[in-house]
């Protein structure tokens, strides 16, 4: 799931300054989930940014609407007939919605209301941690299904480093090493044999390296 938290609602109010009407769009989908993003959040910031107003002296029409997904053509189209009535578009998706929204209303103004963090996993009720980053090659059947390039601070695919001490990384307490993590899967499932393997040097470019990533599905693309 892509992570994300509101920004400070001063940027957002700093992005609207020079608009009347803005359409605020939520989307359904990860930020739903993570509380940054969905129709709740879409409410209270438009609330707060109408209070803001009123503090100001000035006017502003607010148009609330979310939808499904943001990064889907599909949903995006949805706005169409609201875009016309706006001055500007504040999107409170993931920066992949965010684009798609831009890409799609070339003459308007879109704004982010969120930082997309990273992809991540619920560890419990608010609670989301790092677990993958995407690099297009993934280790996790190599590894035990811990990610090294995601929960390593060094991104070490050969590990562990000097700097583990008593398991924990070097750079805090708080921080477990992934390495001993991967051992201790690997030792579970008796393939402890597998932490003498050594990795070759990874290929980055699926991850981003050689520029914007696309798939393409032949069975599935028109």
């Amino acid at each position: 799931m892509i992570t994300a938290e509101q920004k400070p609602i001063q940027e957002i109010i700093q992005y609207i300054a020079p608009y009347g009407r803005i359409l605020l769009v939520g989307c359904n989908e990860c930020v739903t989930v993570c509380a940054a993003g969905g129709r709740k959040e879409v409410g209270l910031l438009a609330s707060a940014l109408h209070l803001n107003s009123l503090k100001q002296g000035k006017t502003i029409d607010i148009k609330e609407i979310t939808l499904e997904r943001q990064c889907d053509p599909e949903y995006v189209e949805e706005l169409a007939p609201y875009i016309d009535g706006a001055d500007a578009v504040v999107s409170m998706a993931c920066g992949c919605g965010v684009q798609s929204v831009a890409a799609r209303y070339k003459t308007s103004p879109v704004f982010p209301a969120v930082n997309t963090r990273f992809m991540g996993a619920s560890l419990g009720q608010g609670v989301w941690a790092e677990r993958c980053k995407g690099c297009g090659d993934c280790v996790l059947g190599i590894t035990g299904g811990i990610c090294p390039v995601a929960r390593c601070s060094k991104h070490l695919l050969n590990g562990p480093c000097g700097g583990t001490s008593n398991g924990q990384c070097e750079i805090g307490p708080e921080t477990d090493c992934a390495w001993r993590l991967i051992w201790e899967r690997l030792k579970e499932l008796g393939m402890e044999d597998r932490y003498e393997d050594l990795m070759n040097a990874k290929d980055w470019r699926p991850g981003g390296a050689a520029g914007p990533g696309k798939i393409i599905r032949e069975d599935l693309a028109q």
